[in-house]
């Protein structure tokens, strides 16, 4: 199970672009739990993204919103 703290980390890495000051406990849980993985960049670094399973589980919790067909968003139940 995660904690508020980790979901919080998790919605802010969904979010941002580059997020920042995230705990490395919090993201050493998302990686162990498979919610986000570290992606390579050029300058050498890594960047934490949101998996599949991250963005299923965000959607779950009603924080990620998707078109509906007529276009306008509606969170998932």
């Amino acid at each position: 199970m995660l904690s508020p703290h980790e979901i919080a980390a998790l919605v802010l890495v969904c979010e941002e672009s580059k997020p920042r000051d995230l705990d490395m406990a919090d993201i050493e849980a998302l990686l162990a739990h498979q919610l986000i993985t570290l992606e390579p960049m050029d300058s050498g670094l890594s960047e934490p993204r949101v998996t599949v399973q991250g963005h299923a589980l965000l959607k779950s919790l009603g924080v990620i919103r998707t078109p509906t067909r007529r276009g306008t968003l509606s969170a998932l139940r």
